[in-house]
């Protein structure tokens, strides 16, 4: 496996391996700290796609001021140990220079989505985030790109910047990976002690009660809301940053839950902010 700093290489290998070998190109979006998650995205692009390319970057434009971009979770090595076990053919690991020259003034924003979910409890986020994949899609040009639904909202606003920006690349979304007892995989598990480690679950079990709720019979936003209001209400240890019901394309409230609907929550477990959601399906 081969590791990449610049742009130049890493568009160098996507069109060889196009142009040479007949390969699609199959791209792996990361911050690092690759998990069991990540590895299921691997896997999934090197099922899918001849050549598979994963980028490892902490990107600091998606990071507020007062949010954990220093402190976020790096172990490099460990990394492209993963990322070669499962199958990628390269790394691509920029420097922050490289993906955002000296001056640098250009941005992506998505109206409207980019403030929603996270992106309204995390002012710039999302921006930060279309910014930084549409960098890496036009520098890797690949045909699929593969995301995890845990970060539902954030696949809305890139399908949305893909679709806007007529970009060739197909967005592929994979299931979230889950422990033996429900937490969804994140990076950012790492910083729970033992305690927060227990009150985290809270997250999976609000998401199971609304997926419990839907297949009852319920459809009322209102009533999804509640229960897993209820849910947190229990493990005071856990600060809820929202609770929502929503239409997947637009991340705007929908009334009435159907197939395809997300339910969505966001709490904050200690001072480490979680995640999770559900597509409610029968």
């Amino acid at each position: 496996m081969e590791i990449l700093r610049t742009v130049a290489e890493l568009r160098k290998w996507s069109r060889l391996e196009r142009n040479d070998s007949g390969n699609a190109i199959g791209l792996v979006p990361t911050m690092g700290a690759l998990h069991e998650g990540h590895a299921s995205l691997i896997r999934a692009a090197v099922a899918s796609c001849g050549a598979v390319g994963v980028s490892i970057f902490v990107n600091p434009t998606q990071f507020g001021p007062n949010e954990d971009f220093a402190r976020y979770p790096r172990s490099f090595d460990a990394d492209c140990a993963l990322a070669e076990r499962e199958g990628a053919d390269v790394v691509f690991a920029p420097s922050v220079e490289e993906l955002y020259p000296l001056g640098a003034a250009t941005f992506v924003e998505v109206e409207g989505l980019s403030g929603r979910l996270d992106g309204k409890s995390r002012p710039g986020h999302f921006r930060g985030v279309a910014t930084v994949v549409t960098k890496l899609l036009i520098a890797a040009e690949p045909d699929q790109a593969f995301f995890g639904q845990k970060d539902a909202a954030q696949v809305a606003v890139l399908r949305r910047m893909v679709t806007d920006s007529r970009l060739a690349t197909e967005i592929v979304v994979c299931p979230i990976v889950r422990e033996a007892d429900g937490l969804a995989l994140s990076s950012r598990n790492v910083y729970l002690s033992v305690d927060e480690r227990a009150w985290a679950l809270t997250l999976s079990h609000a998401v199971g009660a609304a997926e419990a709720l839907f297949k009852s019979g319920e459809r009322s936003s209102q009533k999804f809301v509640e229960a897993a209001g209820e849910v947190f209400a229990a493990v005071s240890k856990v600060r809820v940053d929202y609770i929502a019901l929503v239409d997947w394309a637009t991340l705007e409230p929908v009334e009435v839950a159907a197939p395809g609907s997300l339910f969505a929550v966001a709490a904050y477990v200690g001072s480490t902010r979680l995640i999770d959601n559900t597509i409610l399906s029968l």
